[in-house]
């Protein structure tokens, strides 16, 4: 229910080079008549399946003065439907064995359940149910709008950290709705009405608009008599236009402090606008994953070795950079201090080796071993049932293609030295930047 796989998004999309030849995941895809995607990831090892609903819609795609309304209706679409009573879908799923959650990001709002085989079509029917069939009340909106309130206290008001993060991203993003939080800023969930929240629902929430997935021990031929039955019976909505703002030159680095006595480790980050896979200089986003791994991707990078291992100034330092966004994402160096040492000098270092990546470049045993890094961390990641549901979904929803998926490890492969340094430096740049600070408030 946040701003969703930060890491997910770096993690799911890296495999083993060994499995390009035969794909990753190898789906079957057919699309209904309504213009429903459906994508079948067969795993037979259990007799099990997850069953996942996307929506092409998320935070972004609100409207103004409506921040949190899609996390919002995330909550209530487990309210009732014409056919059933509030809570009806959670308590006969669990009847039955089954478990369910959802969440919502910028970009999508997904939902799913993992079932015994045998119990899909029921699953299926009810899904399919509240796709078109929400019945909402003024008191359900009043109830749970008390929930998210409480959610959002709990997860960021009551945090520290995020509080930082919400006003990093307010400052990073000058203009592109991604600057907005997904959970909503409070003051604009305590105005969200019943009416405005079946109107976003009518305009998102429609087959067109939607993609299934279901992995697990499930064929294409068993699963598309069951979606042409219940989701090809659903007529197309209205049909919209996504329409968002785009992100103006940025030409000033910007800086975030906030001082807090609930802090316990002071932090800092520095966070730069970068290129997705489908904005901005997206000709960068396979080589910045590669940049990634070398400069701060876990314990032999060189940001973790400068500071936590050598110099032993930091608890923990690394990078970190998502591609997996419809709109412009962020590539991301942070590091907390060991204790007696000021922030000043820890900017200071990492700094310095920013400097020294920029000037001198990557080498090529460091791109070559980031490669096979990252292939090892995922090369059991077709083992995992629901791995191949969220991955696939989350390419599909932001606009992307099941060949880019497949095609993930021969493209990762072809990342050459060049292209590594090319990428940092066109984004790894004064004036494309939001420094913060996380630092303990002194009492007194």
């Amino acid at each position: 229910m946040t701003r969703l796989f930060p890491i997910l998004a770096a993690l799911l999309l890296a495999f083993s080079a060994n499995a390009a030849s035969a794909g990753v995941f190898n789906p079957d895809t057919f699309t209904l008549n309504n213009g429903m995607q459906v994508v079948v990831v067969k795993n037979h090892r259990v007799p099990v399946v997850t069953h996942m609903v996307w929506y092409r819609v998320g935070s972004a795609d609100e409207g103004p003065g409506e921040s949190g309304i899609a996390h919002f209706l995330e909550h209530l679409m487990f309210k009732g439907t014409k056919k059933r009573k509030a809570g009806e879908f959670s308590k006969i799923l669990a009847r039955n064995g089954g478990q369910e959650n959802a969440f919502t990001s910028s970009d999508y709002t997904a939902y799913f359940q993992t079932v015994a085989a045998d119990r899909l079509e029921m699953v299926m029917e009810m899904e399919a149910d509240r796709m078109t069939n929400l019945v909402l009340s003024a008191e359900d909106v009043d109830t749970e709008k008390k929930v998210v309130l409480e959610e959002r206290r709990s997860r960021t008001d009551n945090n520290p950290s995020g509080i930082l993060a919400e006003q990093v991203n307010a400052a990073l993003y000058l203009n592109y709705p991604y600057r907005r939080p997904v959970i909503g800023w409070a003051h604009e969930i305590e105005a969200l009405s019943l009416e405005g929240i079946m109107a976003f629902y009518k305009k998102w929430y429609a087959p067109e608009n939607a993609i299934l997935v279901v992995a697990g021990d499930i064929t294409a031929e068993k699963l598309k008599p069951l979606a042409e039955k219940y989701y090809g019976a659903i007529p197309r909505g209205p049909g919209v236009k996504r329409l968002r703002p785009t992100e103006p030159p940025q030409q000033a680095t910007r800086r975030v402090t906030l001082k807090d006595s609930r802090v316990r480790q002071p932090s800092w980050s520095r966070t730069f606008l970068a290129p997705s896979y489908l904005s901005g200089a997206v000709e960068h986003a396979y080589a910045l994953q590669v940049l990634a791994n070398i400069f701060g991707g876990g314990a032999s990078s060189r940001l973790n070795r400068a500071l936590v291992v050598d110099n032993k100034i930091a608890v923990s330092a690394g990078s970190y950079y998502g591609a997996s966004d419809r709109g412009p994402s962020s590539f991301s160096l942070h590091a907390s201090p060991r204790p007696g040492i000021d922030m000043v000098e820890l900017e200071k270092r990492v700094e310095g080796e920013l400097a020294t990546l920029l000037k001198d470049g990557v080498t090529a045993s460091e791109v070559e071993r980031a490669k096979k890094r990252m292939q090892a961390q995922a090369v059991y990641a077709r083992d995992s049932q629901s791995t191949g549901a969220r991955t696939l979904g989350t390419a599909l929803a932001i606009g992307m293609a099941v060949e880019d998926v497949e095609s993930w490890p021969d493209r990762i492969g072809a990342v050459t030295v060049d292209a590594v340094n090319k990428a940092a430096r066109a984004v790894l740049k004064e004036g494309r930047s939001v420094t913060s600070l996380l630092l303990q408030k002194k009492s007194g």
